[in-house]
């Protein structure tokens, strides 16, 4: 049986990994070798292009954190959750997000995310 918060955590470790060789070795680990990711940002395939796609937007996102913005909710592989990006300690994130991951073998597979909330 997945664990879906802590899967759901792993993966916003990710997007909180900075130093770029760390956070290649989580990627690896979290997702499957020919995962997929899509938002209405871009679309990649395969844990180099994840981990490159989780770069870009930390370098465009500088000093904010992402957080688990409420329960995780999952069933039969499958795991939905909310997201919030960030000042650390501050009252109201700037960015909220929704993504839905499919799990295989313990790993995530495919991403698909959701903006919610963005700035002007």
């Amino acid at each position: 049986m997945t664990d879906y918060t802590a899967l759901a955590q792993a993966y916003i470790d990710v997007w909180n990994e900075t130093d770029g060789d760390k956070r290649r070795a989580l990627v690896e680990e979290l997702f499957t070798p020919d995962a997929t990711y899509t938002d209405p940002i871009g679309a990649v395939r395969g844990t180099a292009a994840i981990g490159d796609f989780v770069g870009a937007a930390q370098a465009q996102f500088a000093g904010l954190e992402f957080s688990l913005g409420g329960t995780v909710d999952g069933h039969h592989d499958q795991a939905r959750f909310t997201w919030h990006l960030g000042a650390p300690g501050a009252a109201e994130p700037l960015v909220i997000g929704f993504d839905v991951v499919v799990v295989e073998d313990g790993r995530i597979g495919q991403v698909l995310g959701f903006l919610d909330k963005v700035p002007s």
